[in-house]
């Protein structure tokens, strides 16, 4: 039975005049804000969660109805299951006038008669009690009416009422839990006190649940980019599964991240409502403990990425987010894995190690919501993870029970069924038109390759269940490459590499910096140069242990004008922020490694610079990659030649101090080897040398050891000086040794003093010598103000198929002569047999 509650309307005092209308007033206007303050106190209360939301079995709707204008002038708030003491209705407001008119009795009356009303609410729960137990087994095995269940649900919640009744009654007794209840209050109006700015409006268009909206505002993200926005409403809203596709650095974690976290938060209050509505039995579509979102991607670092920027979206949603990767204790992460997250982001390897192991939150997939593919393209290149063929085959089919798994047939049944979305992201997915069009019309899935092996990105979709009418979202353009990306390439020997290389790192070594390689001896012959030439590396490749990675990036992080030198691992996917360069000491294998080395730079909106040393070998490569690009033209890098002989004579000198470093290494790591192996076989070493021999090898040692401080006193010396002057004043314009950037520079700050001079009159005194120092400068500003020289691309082509066919003719010929040498020498051997 519900209860009506009538507002009181405001009036206006009637009568005849007062004595002053400025007291009238003020009393007027005192009433009017005390009104207003508990409308809004009894606003900010929350209603009660027994109120039941949505259907009941019988299909009946229960809801809060507000009738009348927002200040109650005349209208009525009728509410059902209405608990007083919850809501302190005791409190209303009453206006004074109406008061004294009608006789009303004070506050504190009020108050009173109201805890009288709940002591004999308390002492009628035992009556009903009895009532609604001789209804319950009256029931057992009959049909009820719709009219009986309607009544019984009616009693159940009265009984409930009044339980919180006297439950509130206790609590009001005790003023300790008064003074916390008012604490608890203040701390939900202040969090409801927290407005979202303007900024942050397209977020709002999106329909954002409001505890992701909160976390999205603390991220500081003012508005979503374009790949979030295409991919949100496909995902969470019409449930489909989607394949994307987007430049580097253009928010795609987040791209299905959100999706993720709505459908999780939207679930959470579903179950919510239902066991308001159904008690325990709502438990049985809870997917609580259960795995949620399995997250791939190719390489540790992006994994510990990805978990990195979904634990900061989901801070204070209380979803939880785990790395499962290679190289650290797979114990921790059994660990971890027992607080059963919702959220799993790892490797492969890793994973699949952990469940043919048999790990229980691993293997329990029912309720899997969420299969993501992070750098999809990179998963089947060259047929890499095979594991990630089992784990794919360990997921439940959605149209049929799931085969080969390993959990138990209990656990299953306890668990409930989703529906799985599946997502595909990349920064270069290349899909063949008809995939596209079977995909967007739902046909029939293509078959899948005889060899069984996820060898494309087509097998790859639709193994892990890809369904159709897929939401396919490709933002990429021609170029591929962001838009502010400034590209630019030097032509240089193979040999020259390693002093332009230093030149760059030391002349324009301004931001951080990521030189890419793509063979490890290569970046160990890189890093052993440049720590000798006193520049502060990070390497970091495939062959290191984690926890060595993992200091790396840390102190290129943390390093304003870092270098890091790296394999192709630190491709993909990798967010660091302020990388300003990009150079690529040797070309990447394919068009797609080149795009992900380019986009380490130029990330959410910034810009950066590529740098590509190309080596007369390179030359036919490069012109592919631009061509695949629709490059006509690429910048040449500006370079000062009067650096460069000084660039050669510091990496000489570097180059001798690091092989006779090397040879020492290896002769000691040789004799340690020997004594090593011999110890273990009990064995003794003997001695070969002789007396004269030993002298010798100490006088070599002797000489060796001063030739190399020789070297490195005379490379310190080099290093102390700077190889160009710090300071140059405008009034000695063209100095010596003084760049083309600098020139531009000390022009451009001539052309300011004289606008300044102009505007304030001419002023004829003589002027101050001006100063101008010498700082290392961004590649990016140096490419902008330098020449602006260029290399077409168009007609390369042609010149690609003449070297082609030159190359094949050459080759021929030595083919040729080789077949006729051998001819000859065949004749010779007959001849000399014969004779």
């Amino acid at each position: 039975m519900s209860k009506l509650l009538k507002s009181t309307a405001t009036m206006s005092p009637g009568g005849g005049e007062s004595s002053s209308m400025a007291a009238k007033k003020k009393n007027k206007r005192s009433h009017k804000r005390k009104r207003e303050e508990e409308l809004e106190r009894l606003d900010s209360l929350p209603w009660s969660s027994t109120i039941p939301i949505g259907e009941d079995d019988e299909g009946e709707t229960f809801s809060t109805l507000f009738a009348g204008s927002d200040e109650l002038d005349g209208g009525f708030l009728s509410l059902e299951e209405i608990d007083e003491a919850d809501y302190n209705l005791a409190d209303f407001p009453v206006d004074e006038s109406v008061k004294g008119k009608k006789g009303l009795k004070s506050k504190k009356q009020a108050h009173d008669n109201n805890d009288g009303d709940e002591e004999e609410a308390v002492d009628e729960i035992t009556e009903d009690k009895a009532g609604e137990e001789e209804e319950e087994g009256k029931g057992e095995g009959v049909v009820e009416s719709p009219k009986k269940k309607e009544k019984k649900y009616k009693n159940k919640k009265k009984k409930e009422r009044r339980k919180r009744v006297k439950e509130a009654v206790e609590v009001q007794e005790s003023p300790d839990a008064v003074s916390c209840d008012e604490e608890n209050k203040a701390e939900e109006l202040d969090g409801e006190e927290e407005e979202i700015p303007p900024e942050f409006s397209a977020w709002s268009l999106m329909r954002l649940h409001p505890l992701l909206m909160k976390s999205i505002y603390h991220l500081g993200f003012k508005e979503p980019t374009k790949i979030q926005k295409a991919c949100f409403t496909v995902a969470a809203f019409q449930g489909k599964d989607v394949i994307g596709a987007a430049e580097t650095g253009s928010g795609k974690t987040l791209a299905f991240g959100l999706p993720i976290l709505q459908r999780l938060l939207d679930e959470r209050e579903k179950v919510g409502k239902l066991f308001a509505l159904k008690g325990e039995e709502a438990q049985k579509y809870s997917a609580d403990g259960y795995l949620r979102a399995l997250i791939i991607t190719p390489t540790r670092e992006l994994a510990l990425q990805v978990t990195e920027h979904l634990k900061n979206a989901a801070k204070n949603l209380g979803v939880r987010v785990v790395p499962i990767v290679g190289g650290m204790s797979s114990a921790k992460q059994e660990r971890l894995l027992k607080g059963k997250p919702e959220i799993v982001v790892g490797t492969p390897g890793r994973l699949w190690e952990l469940m043919s192991a048999g790990e229980k939150h691993l293997v329990e997939l029912q309720c899997l919501s969420f299969f993501v593919l992070d750098e999809a393209d990179r998963m089947v290149e060259g047929g890499h993870f095979r594991e990630l063929q089992s784990i794919i085959d360990m997921l439940p089919v959605t149209d049929k029970p799931s085969e080969g798994k390993t959990q138990s047939s209990d656990t299953v049944s306890d668990a409930p069924k989703k529906k799985r979305q599946t997502f595909v992201f990349s920064a270069t997915i290349a899909l063949s038109s008809d995939f596209r069009k079977k995909l967007k019309r739902g046909s029939s899935k293509s078959k899948q390759s005889s060899s069984g092996e996820v060898n494309s990105i087509e097998v790859l979709s639709e193994r892990a269940g890809m369904r159709d009418s897929v939401a396919i979202v490709d933002l990429t353009t021609a170029a591929i490459l962001a838009p502010k990306i400034e590209e630019s390439f030097i032509r240089c020997e193979e040999e020259d590499k390693d002093a332009y290389l230093y030149y760059l790192l030391s002349v324009h070594g301004q931001g951080r910096t990521i030189v890419f390689c793509t063979s490890v001896a290569a970046l160990r012959h890189i890093c052993a140069l440049l720590k000798i030439l006193g520049v502060d590396v990070c390497k970091l490749n495939a062959d290191m242990k984690q926890q060595a990675r993992l200091k790396a990036m840390d102190r290129f992080r943390s390093s304003e004008n870092g270098v890091l030198v790296a394999t192709d691992v630190v491709a993909r996917g990798i967010d660091i922020k302020n990388v300003r360069t990009i150079i690529h000491y040797q070309l990447p294998h394919s068009a797609e490694v080149y795009v992900h080395r380019s986009g380490r730079t130029a990330r959410a909106f910034a810009d950066g610079c590529s740098i590509a040393l190309i080596a007369p070998n390179d030359t036919s490569k490069f012109y592919t990659l631009c061509k695949s690009f629709s490059k006509e033209s690429v910048k040449i890098f500006p370079l000062d030649s009067s650096l460069m002989p000084d660039v050669r004579k510091r990496l000489s000198l570097a180059r001798q101090i690091d092989q006779i470093e090397r040879k020492g290494s290896r002769e000691r790591v040789d004799r340690t080897w020997l004594e090593k192996h011999a110890e273990l076989m009990e064995l003794e070493l003997d001695e070969d040398e002789s007396e004269e021999e030993k002298v010798d090898n100490v006088r070599q040692r002797k000489a060796t050891s001063a030739q190399l401080k020789k070297l490195k006193e005379e490379l310190s010396s080099l290093l102390s000086r700077p190889m160009q002057p710090k300071k140059f004043s405008d009034r000695y314009f063209a100095g010596c040794g003084m760049s083309p950037l600098l020139q531009n520079q000390l022009a451009e700050l001539t052309n300011q003093k004289q606008q300044q001079q102009v505007a304030t009159g001419g002023d004829k005194k003589r002027r101050k010598l001006v100063v101008v120092s010498q700082n290392c400068i961004e590649p990016l500003q140096a490419l902008r103000d330098g020449s602006k020289e260029v290399m077409s691309m168009k007609g390369q082509s042609a010149d690609k198929r003449r070297d082609i066919a030159t190359l094949r003719k050459k080759r021929k010929e030595e083919k040729i002569g080789r077949r006729d040498q051998r001819r000859d020498q065949k004749k010779k051997r007959k001849l000399m047999a014969s004779s």
